[in-house]
């Protein structure tokens, strides 16, 4: 049995797919649990598919979890000479899908993976899904990126001259010290805050993130048609917000609520950024709801 905040068992656990992207073919780590319909899980980040092991005991009964670790992420591939991108990782999900032999599918994100579920709406929205969505779940992302607040850390490392020193230099303790606003007050993240640093560091990851980071230069350049998609779409849509979120909290909220008040919306009071890593009790029941 799988043991909450163990990352080495979850990446033991999983299973390593060599999946055709970008005219190569690239080796992508999944989480695959339970058995059932399934249930897709996108992450965020900086971190991985292990996001999701708090809730994954609630699904698992009902449920095949598929959970994949996005390109230059966790213990996927991390080539340090590539331009990453949010439509990319929605090619992996996609390829990831045709190797599980996935007709149909929910689906939840977080964070950077809302951007990927975003992407994917509009393949749908255009008649280019070949998998069919019963629902999604959205948590704590940059739906509207105008809105989007990131952290000093990422600002700089989006910087085309800071950001590739900043990768050299970081250090757990600087990257645990970025981290720390990111959780509510008073929530102890000391495990989670090692997990993410074990999954971004793994196979030197950390020296990527300057790479990485360019999905905030997609969301800018492709947030008109991604908004589209979401605000326009027949998937049954649940939004479960960490309101105390400093990125994309309470005043992201609103403008969900204004733009699709018809949607089912939870407001997570006392939590930040991460819903599925601190209130994983209450994320379950609403990702089954």
């Amino acid at each position: 049995m799988l043991a909450v905040g163990d990352l080495a068992r979850w990446w033991a656990d999983g299973e390593l797919l060599d999946l055709r992207l970008g005219g190569g073919t690239r080796r992508v780590f999944l989480a695959r649990l339970g058995a059932g319909p399934a249930f897709t899980l996108l992450h965020g980040f900086p971190s991985s598919s292990h996001d999701w092991a708090k809730v994954a005991p609630a699904l698992t009964a009902s449920h095949e979890l598929l959970a994949p670790d996005f390109l230059g992420f966790g213990a996927s591939e991390k080539p340090a000479d590539h331009v990453y991108s949010l439509h990319e990782q929605a090619d992996l999900v996609q390829r990831v899908w045709e190797a599980r032999g996935i007709s149909e599918t929910a689906l939840a994100a977080h964070d950077y993976g809302v951007s990927v579920a975003q992407e994917l709406l509009a393949r749908r929205g255009e008649g280019r899904l070949p998998v069919e969505l019963r629902s999604l779940v959205l948590m704590n992302g940059g739906l509207y990126p105008e809105l989007h607040r990131p952290q000093p850390l990422q600002t700089a490392l989006l910087d085309p001259e800071q950001g590739p020193r900043i990768s050299e230099l970081v250090t757990e303790e600087l990257f645990v010290a970025g981290l720390d606003p990111t959780f509510a007050p008073g929530y102890d993240a000391t495990a989670d805050s090692a997990d993410i640093w074990q999954a971004m560091s793994n196979d030197g990851g950390e020296r990527i993130g300057h790479l990485l980071i360019r999905y905030i230069t997609d969301r800018e350049q492709h947030g008109a048609r991604w908004t589209q998609a979401l605000e326009s779409t027949d998937v049954p849509l649940r939004f479960v917000w960490g309101m105390l979120d400093p990125v994309s909290g309470a005043h992201m909220a609103d403008r969900i609520r204004e733009r699709l008040p018809e949607a089912s919306f939870t407001a997570l009071e006392d939590v930040a950024h991460w819903p599925p890593l601190e209130a994983p009790g209450r994320v379950g029941p609403q990702l089954l709801s």
